[in-house]
This record gives structure tokens, C-alpha cells and sequence, in this order.
């Protein structure tokens, strides 16, 4: 029986895993953690649960597509429902707005409560929704590596969109000639961060980001976050799929220009094809370190990071819901210093997000587990002990500000998660969340193939591969890359 060894179990080596195994293969998974899942993990702490990753989910077809093709019915294993509210936003001043996933609903609450025309609104989800048609069959689903990719009829129908797609301009630009409110012009920027990227320099394209967030909807799992994990974990192992937890691999064995295993634990373990999840940058300064080496892809300069306190609050917030943003009052000046300056904002937008307001067991009666993060520059060896402490500070003043609350004693428990702890737990280089940053319009072209094009057998999923970072583009990766490879039978 032919064999496949997965190295690492992010939610895209567990999706490369099952398809491996649908494939035919026998199927084994080394991961270097006691748990799967990467990113995608959790916390607990005296009676607090927290998802310790990713909080936000679309396009939950991705999940349930993998249940299909195992002949499974998804519900069965895995349930989750749509979101009424994407997001509560909060200013400063005072302003608030909800984000309905109704167009119409939020389009008239923008207009109400800042002044912004409606159809300003559905303008910008029109052009979300046409670069979404035209750029997502290319860019999410297939390889931009291989030829076919690019002469095909979805192809010549995307060419003749080029002007209309946000090639040539910055998120921000494009934002600010929709629409009339800074705050909007914020609001929509603010989805840059969803790759890890700064508006004021990201193509536009990126506006394809809220077509999933609201044209198609925003989700939440009824056992949280990280229920894709354990769902996807025990349908892997339902398919025969042998996990070694504890298990870091050495080195990718490498013969004849071919790859023919993996060294783990000193001990050699052959198969006939190797799929590396593990963050691409690290994975050639390590396991691949005797290879030759993508130098212009490991030299690109790489996403931001993240600081995120996860608090336990003795106390129920009515106006917080699931994803509440408090938003900078100088957004510019917020990314010059993370990508441009390498620290952190004075006024960092502070992202919270809560889960026990739809999973009322994730906090004791009466309290709330606050995921609270802002984005950061990625690991250059600052001086986290000193940045730290002062950015908990503002925070908390700005939390306090803003909802009226002394937050300082509402802390019943803590756990910080930070640059370098991101890096050691999940051998992000340099703790970027997203691999390579975004901040140009080639990109996209400049991430990793999800093969190798000096090692045969040798492939790659994952956030820091094509086609990106985050839940729906991993597992698109691992479904690009095990297309590549024929049945074992």
C-alpha cells in the first residue's frame, strides 16, 4: 500500500491527511505538539475556555466538504450556525454600529448612526462580490504555478477585469473613494488585518475579503472554534489516519532529487510522497536545510503578529457580542508602527472576542471569556518585556474609555500569547500568523507552490503557502495540493 507522511497538524495537514487517505494512502501525521490543530487550539483555565487561534469562520462549505467526500453527513459531526451580527464596531466618540449580515439592515444602520448613503454600502459589497467571481476561481481554488491555471476561459474573463478588480490601487485608496465617513473608510480597511496586511499599502483586491463576511456570512461552531479541529481530528482517524503527537521531524529525507521520508526522533520513516505544513520559512531552516533554498520567497518580508490576552471577566458586558472591534483613533499611524516601525501603537485598535455569548459554558454564570488581541509586528527581536506591559496598559485604558467600565478588577484569570510564544507553539517565523506579508500587488505570486519544484514527492498546505492564511484558504490548500497527486491505487 502506498504511503503519505504529513508533517505538522494545522487544520490543513489534518484536511491533507483525510483526502490522502480518501486517496488511497496509508496516512501518518507527525506533529511536534501533544495536540493537533496548530493555531486552531484552545485554552482552559479555571473554568474559562478560549479558542486560542482563529475566531472567525466562513465559508464552513470547506469543512463540510471533507465529510461529503468521506460519505459522511457533515451535521452529523459537525454543527454550527450564521451569524445576524457580524461584528459590533465602537469609536471613541461614542459612535457604535452593528454589523447586520442583512445588507439591507446594516447598509440603514450606517446610514442612521454615521451619516454614510446606503448605497454606498451595497456598492462596496457589489465590488467585493465581483472580485470575489473573478479572482477566487484563480486564486483560491487552483495553483498559480502551473500554466493551465492561466489560459483557461476563467482566466480570459478575469483579463478583461483587471481595471475593475483593485490591482492598481491600495485598499485604502479604494476605500476612500466609495465612501463619504472616515469611519466607513476604516471599517472596510480594517479587513486587511485579516491576512496579516497594512491597507495603506495592500492591493484593493483584498476588498474581495467582505464578500465572505457578508455576502456569503459569517458562522459560528455551537462547540466553538476549535471544534473544527476535533471534528476534522476524529474523521482523519474514523479513515485510518495514525497521528504521533510529541513527534517533530529532523529532517525530510531526500534521494536522487526525490523525497522519500522523514527523519523523526532518530528514527527513519519512508513513504512515497511528504506534505509539509509546517511554516514554509522554517521549514527550510530546518527540516529542508541541506535542500537549496527559495532565497526571494524566504527573504519577502513577512505578515504581522498578534498580542492577545485571554481574560477571564467576572462581570456580563449586554452591548459585547460574539466579535466587537474598538477601533484606533489614527488608524494610519496604528500600521506605520507595526510594519514600518516595528512596534506597537500607542492606540491600537483592540479586537475582543467572546464566545461564551453564543457558548454560555465557556465562562462561569455571570462572567465572559475575553479573547483580547491587537495587531503587532512580527518577531525582530524587540523588547517584548518592556512593549508588553505597556501595550496590556493602553488596552485596558481604552477598554475602560470606551465601555465605562474598570476592566483592571474584573480579571479573574489571564494568559498572554504574544510573538515570540506564537513562534516556539507553532513554528511561525517570527511569529507572523500569516507567513509572507501581502503588502504589494504581486503578493499572491509570492508565496510558496504547493509542490516542489526541485524535490519530486515533495508538497506543501498550509497558511504559509498558496493560496494563504486563515481557516477557508488553508483547507483550499490542502485540496489544491492532493489534487496534484494521483490515486494510490
Amino acid at each position: 500500500m502506498k504511503k503519505s507522511l504529513i508533517i505538522g497538524s494545522g487544520i490543513a495537514g489534518i484536511a491533507s491527511s483525510i483526502r490522502m487517505a480518501l486517496k488511497g494512502y496509508q496516512v501518518e501525521v507527525f506533529e511536534a505538539n501533544a495536540y493537533p490543530g496548530g493555531k486552531l487550539s484552545e485554552i482552559e483555565i479555571q473554568g474559562y475556555r478560549f479558542d486560542a487561534g482563529p475566531s472567525l469562520f466562513t465559508l464552513p462549505e470547506q469543512v463540510e466538504e471533507l465529510f461529503h467526500l468521506a460519505g459522511k453527513n457533515p451535521s452529523e459531526h459537525f454543527d454550527y450556525q450564521k451569524l445576524d451580527i457580524a461584528c459590533h464596531y465602537f469609536w471613541e466618540d461614542g459612535k457604535r454600529i452593528k454589523a447586520w449580515a442583512d445588507q439591507d439592515q446594516f447598509a440603514e444602520e450606517v446610514e442612521t448612526k454615521l451619516g454614510e448613503p446606503a448605497k454606498n454600502i451595497k456598492q462596496a459589497l457589489k465590488r467585493a462580490e465581483l472580485i470575489y467571481d473573478h479572482l477566487a476561481p484563480l486564486f483560491m481554488h487552483r495553483s498559480l504555478h502551473r500554466l493551465g491555471t492561466w489560459i483557461g476561459p476563467q482566466a480570459m474573463k478575469s483579463y478583461l477585469k483587471m481595471g475593475k478588480l483593485g490591482l492598481f490601487s491600495t485598499m485604502n485608496q479604494a476605500n476612500e473613494e466609495l465612501f463619504t465617513q472616515p469611519k466607513l473608510v476604516q471599517l472596510f480597511n480594517r479587513y486587511a488585518t485579516y491576512n496579516g496586511s497594512d491597507p495603506y499599502q495592500t492591493p484593493a483586491t483584498l476588498n474581495i475579503i467582505p464578500h465572505l463576511e457578508f455576502n456569503i456570512g459569517a458562522y459560528f461552531p455551537k462547540k466553538g472554534m476549535h471544534d473544527i479541529t476535533l471534528s476534522l481530528y476524529e474523521l482523519a482517524l474514523s479513515l485510518g489516519v495514525k497521528f504521533n503527537f510529541n513527534s517533530p521531524v529532523e529532517e525530510v529525507l531526500v534521494e536522487n532529487g526525490k523525497a522519500v521520508g522523514v527523519l523523526s526522533k532518530g528514527e527513519l520513516h519512508k513513504a512515497d510522497y511528504i506534505v509539509n505544513n509546517m511554516d514554509m520559512v522554517n521549514a527550510y531552516k530546518t527540516i529542508l536545510r541541506k535542500q537549496k533554498q527559495p532565497k526571494k520567497l524566504l527573504e519577502q518580508p513577512k505578515s504581522s503578529s498578534a498580542l492577545i490576552f485571554y481574560w477571564g471577566i467576572k462581570k456580563n458586558f449586554p452591548e459585547l457580542d460574539l466579535h466587537n472591534i474598538l477601533f484606533s483613533e489614527d488608524y494610519q499611524a496604528e500600521f506605520e508602527h507595526i510594519f514600518k516601525k516595528g512596534t506597537i501603537h500607542q492606540d491600537p485598535t483592540v479586537y475582543i472576542n467572546i464566545t461564551s455569548t453564543y457558548k454560555k459554558d465557556d465562562a462561569p454564570e455571570g462572567c465572559m471569556n475575553w479573547f483580547t488581541m491587537i495587531n503587532v509586528p512580527n518577531n525582530q527581536g524587540q523588547d517584548w518585556d518592556t512593549l508588553i506591559p505597556e501595550a496590556r496598559k493602553n488596552i485596558i485604558s481604552k477598554i475602560n474609555r470606551i465601555l465605562k467600565t474598570n476592566l483592571e478588577s474584573l480579571i479573574e484569570v489571564e494568559e498572554i500569547l504574544e510573538p515570540r510564544s506564537i513562534e516556539s507553539k507553532t513554528s511561525s517565523a517570527m511569529g507572523a500568523l500569516y507567513g509572507n506579508s501581502s503588502n504589494n500587488r504581486f503578493a499572491a505570486f509570492l508565496r510558496h507552490a504547493n509542490y516542489s519544484s526541485q524535490i519530486k514527492n515533495l508538497y506543501f498546505c498550509g497558511g504559509s503557502v498558496h493560496p494563504g492564511g486563515g481557516i477557508p484558504l488553508s483547507l483550499l490548500s490542502a485540496k489544491i495540493m492532493t489534487e496534484m497527486i494521483p490515486d494510490a491505487n
